[in-house]
């Protein structure tokens, strides 16, 4: 019986934490996180029980997800979640893996949400409904409408807001872009969205985790602000006079979105940087 290492003819491979985590290829960040999730461990255990022989069958789990990893798949689809302001949510390859820089739009809308009560809230392309849902559970109060027009998609969303228990707080819609959104629903306090902004062709579709990501989620098959553009031209209508529109998009993209902001009639049009420094989410007021 070997411990931690190969397996030989007649043996049966019994890896400990600690053997599986000296295993080359990975770093030891993503190679905790994987173990930790084929166990139901936390990192306290890995740590505290490192020693301990694994069953033959789990070893195999893990090698199977570390050499996906390997591969180029996201950890995100390997152990199905990601956290996104402070939430835990579901995700699959259906939906785009919620990134650490959306979450500056969520706080830029909250700000405007702070003195509105009973806000009313369109989150447009929700994918796995990480703003809707962050939005959702920061002001218990809001009323959110989310669409996306992917099936699929929606059903992440959907299950997202069961285990968070926000379903009787947010409502899906299948909707391409504002086409089936109930008149009823309108107007809103403040209309946000995280929609496709690649341009067709970017060497970055074919790089990384992107290239496991739904692409219509990635790229609007065009200049990048074909989205973009239906988004700014159809919130006005929709929106409460003084209520607000922002919407995440590329790095080289702000004094795009922003002329069409302020096209659009809106007021206040500004960017805002994220961690990075990159202007990363546009914005303007209804007048």
């Amino acid at each position: 019986m070997t411990q931690g290492g190969g397996q030989g003819e007649g043996q049966v491979d019994v890896g400990t934490v600690a053997s599986l985590l000296r295993e080359p290829g990975l770093p030891p960040v993503e190679s905790r996180i994987l173990l930790s999730h084929v166990l139901g461990w936390s990192r306290t255990q890995l740590i505290t029980r490192d020693r301990e022989p694994l069953a033959p069958e789990t070893v195999a789990v893990y090698r199977a997800l570390h050499a996906r990893r390997l591969a180029g798949e996201p950890i995100a689809y390997l152990t199905g979640t990601r956290e996104f302001f402070g939430l835990t949510l579901s995700v699959s390859p259906s939906v785009l893996i919620p990134r650490p820089e959306t979450e500056l739009l969520v706080e830029l809308a909250l700000v405007r949400l702070d003195a509105r009560p009973s806000p009313r809230v369109l989150d447009l392309g929700t994918g796995s409904g990480a703003i809707a849902l962050a939005i959702a559970h920061s002001r218990p109060d809001a009323q959110i409408t989310a669409l996306d027009r992917s099936p699929e998609a929606l059903d992440v969303a959907r299950e997202n807001a069961r285990q968070l228990g926000l379903n009787e707080r947010v409502s899906f819609i299948a909707s391409d872009w504002y086409a089936a959104l109930p008149a009823a629903c309108a107007p809103f306090d403040i209309i946000v969205s995280n929609p496709p902004y690649i341009v067709s062709g970017d060497e970055h579709l074919s790089q990384g985790d992107l290239r496991f990501e739904p692409v219509d989620a990635l790229t609007d098959h065009a200049d990048g602000l074909a989205a973009l553009r239906t988004i700014v031209a159809g919130a006005p209508s929709r929106l409460l006079p003084g209520g607000w529109l922002l919407c995440e998009h590329g790095y080289h993209q702000a004094l795009d979105v922003r002329a069409l902001c302020t096209a659009a009639g809106f007021a206040d049009v500004f960017s805002e940087r994220d961690l990075a420094g990159i202007e990363r989410t546009t914005g303007g007021r209804r007048l």
